[in-house]
């Protein structure tokens, strides 16, 4: 394997093993920043070593022992070697005298100590005392085990404006003295919200990106989807975990369909149904299925299982034509009870426009124009020409595809309305009606 391989092996197992690892060091730390740091020196130590020595049988392991050597001369170089400290260095000697191979040895390490540090990193990477841009950036680093680059190049900012952001970050979670630790009762529930709404942030910047000039960013996708799977595993009995799963891959089974030759956006409707990935949308129905199973009748479905559902009843279509509409409208009106937000309503309008018809539709997209939250967001006047449009009302539509474009901060939505208000001027000039 020639050294160039093997730098890129290096960056796959950091991407798989940095969580795991950073975790581990945490417990021993207390203090997320540190520990990732240690984890840098035990990655620096393997891109100096492993070309050399060649990629090891556990290299999780490897990395783990290595950061943990590295912890205990932190704590010997900044005379911290209290009880705790001393006796850890003991444990690791004696383990150095009687085990030769001490990576070896931690093949054999306790699954459920490993998956508890993972789960407890989780949440002080998403913990509220963050803002919301931190919770994403520092999730990313840590548990996507993406660099400060890769972060800045997803979200089309400056690599250092993000490596202030994921400082602060750490400084925050010092500052606040946030422990490690799973929290239980009620802030479970409301500290678990927080991770799913994070996980799912990076998800739908992935799948619309917000600016730039890509409709989609793949990665992200796939690294929130990566983290939502090992979210199940760690906390599988909790219902709104699978929900968020189930809509991460039902949507992801569409990527392929959702972008032209050119890079250009194909929006639902209009998608070649054969190219979506079936075996996304299999993991998707039968996460949805056990996300409604432990849900229960008693306890109703959450928004994440909700919104799931919705984006089944697509996948289960064959055609638009064959679309459920009626239940999906159903659907959007339980969402506003569990989760009311004024892009819920949106979302239910364009949902009856297509059941009841798009006068029925534009009824309701009339009712939230004045509405606060909806004012700066681009997809109220899109849903509304679109609505405009199928009505025969096409110059106001091409006024509100033109308006849209203006909003939108991707370079590919905004080509895609300019299009859409240049057809409605089309009909405009031939006098369709």
């Amino acid at each position: 394997m020639t050294t160039t391989e093997t730098h890129r092996a290096i960056e796959t197992v950091w991407k798989i093993e940095s969580a795991r690892v950073i975790a581990g060091l945490t417990r021993l730390v207390h203090d997320v920043g540190v520990a990732e740091e240690l984890a840098q020196d035990a990655l620096v130590a393997a891109l100096e070593q492993w070309p050399e020595s060649g990629i090891p049988r556990n290299p999780g392991a490897w990395l783990m022992t290595s950061a943990k050597h590295r912890a205990i001369d932190y704590f010997r170089r900044n005379s911290m070697v209290d009880r705790k400290h001393e006796m850890l260095g003991r444990e690791l000697a004696e383990r150095e005298k009687e085990i030769p191979d001490l990576a070896a040895a931690m093949d054999n390490a306790n699954a459920d100590t490993i998956n508890d540090d993972l789960l407890r990193l989780i949440f002080i990477a998403c913990h509220p005392v963050l803002s919301t841009e931190a919770r994403v950036a520092l999730t990313l680093r840590l548990l996507g085990g993406l660099t400060t680059g890769e972060i800045a190049r997803a979200y089309l900012v400056a690599e250092p404006a993000i490596a202030q952001r994921i400082v602060r970050a750490k400084r925050t979670l010092a500052e606040a003295h946030v422990p490690f630790e799973v929290p239980r009762g009620a802030e479970f529930t409301a500290r678990l919200s927080s991770v799913l709404q994070v996980i799912y942030l990076i998800f739908n910047e992935g799948y619309s990106a917000s600016s730039g000039d890509h409709w989609m960013r793949t990665d992200l996708c796939e690294d929130a989807l990566r983290l939502g799977r090992i979210l199940t595993e760690l906390v599988p009995g909790e219902p709104e975990v699978h929900g968020l799963v189930a809509l991460m891959e039902i949507q992801a089974s569409r990527t392929k369909a959702r972008v032209g030759p050119s890079g250009e956006p194909i929006l639902l409707m209009d998608q070649d149904r054969a190219q979506w990935d079936r075996l996304l949308i299999q993991r998707g129905l039968a996460a949805l299925d056990r996300a409604e199973r432990l849900g229960g009748e008693d306890h109703g479905h959450g928004p994440y299982a909700i919104q799931a559902a919705i984006a089944a009843c697509h996948a289960r279509a064959a055609t638009p034509a064959e679309t459920d509409w009626a239940r999906i409208v159903a659907l959007y009106s339980e969402l506003s009870e569990v989760a009311p937000s004024p892009v819920v309503d949106l979302n239910r309008a364009v949902a009856v426009g297509m059941a009841s018809g798009p006068r029925a539709g534009l009824t309701m997209i009339d009712s939230l124009r004045d509405d606060p939250a909806l004012r700066e967001y681009h997809l109220l006047p899109s849903v509304r020409g679109d609505l405009l449009e199928k009505l025969g009302r096409f110059q106001e539509a091409r006024a509100e595809f033109e308006r849209a474009a203006s909003m939108t901060g991707n370079q590919r939505e905004r080509h895609l309305l300019i299009e859409r208000a240049q057809a409605c001027s089309d009909k405009l000039n031939r006098g369709i009606d």
